[in-house]
């Protein structure tokens, strides 16, 4: 599929041929709700944690004689059922992560980018490179091509300029090719790629 190049001040720079296999494909919903779902259960903290019958702090008499009190028999103040007692299987820091082949991700990925383009949210930029990293600068660009929702890619390493420009301002998130992921593509209104990015992503994903 062929889509128009710009530059980041809207001028045109031609045109580039993407990889169908890339951005051409029929985006599955469930290959990238599993994908996302894998990401967000891998980044979860896990440190959930209740304290357990042995963990609370209490007094281990026996609370009361075992018979002729014409109540329930119980040992310990620790017990589920008592006021302050312990949690009964409650959450222990644990890993949510679970297993994903690496082919599904870079498939989930694939998909991801499939989706962007096919929705008319994928925009290919020349180049990210600013001869100075000036935030109000970039900011006016932005507002311009009217991208409030925004991630961009740029190719092995971001200029650190744009970087540094870029950094304060709500709603852009940059990230090198490396960086590139489903979760963060989906979840922004545009997706904006340099031509470095796109050559990388190619030769990533391929």
């Amino acid at each position: 599929m062929k889509l128009d190049v710009i530059k980041l001040d809207g001028g045109k720079a031609g045109s580039i041929d993407l990889d169908e296999a890339l951005f051409g494909l029929e985006p599955r919903a469930d290959i990238l709700h599993r994908v996302v779902r894998w990401q967000r259960a891998k980044a979860q903290a896990g440190t959930h944690s209740v304290l357990g019958k042995s963990d609370v702090s209490y007094s281990t008499k026996k609370i009361y004689r075992q018979k002729g009190t014409g109540g329930a028999r119980h040992g310990s103040r620790k017990a589920p059922i008592f006021r302050h007692g312990g949690v009964y299987k409650g959450p222990t820091p644990r890993s949510h992560a679970h297993d994903l082949p690496k082919k599904f991700r870079a498939l989930g990925l694939r998909h991801a980018l499939s989706a962007k383009a096919k929705a008319g949210e994928l925009v290919i930029v020349d180049s990210l490179a600013m001869a100075e990293a000036k935030t109000a600068m970039l900011a006016k660009t932005v507002k311009e091509r009217g991208w409030k929702r925004v991630l961009i890619i740029d190719g092995a390493d971001v200029d650190a300029n744009f970087a540094l420009a870029a950094r304060n301002l709500e709603g852009i998130d940059v990230l090198p090719t490396i960086g590139a992921n489903v979760y963060d593509i989906l979840k922004r209104d545009t997706l904006v790629i340099t031509k470095a990015g796109v050559e990388a992503l190619e030769a990533r994903l391929k």
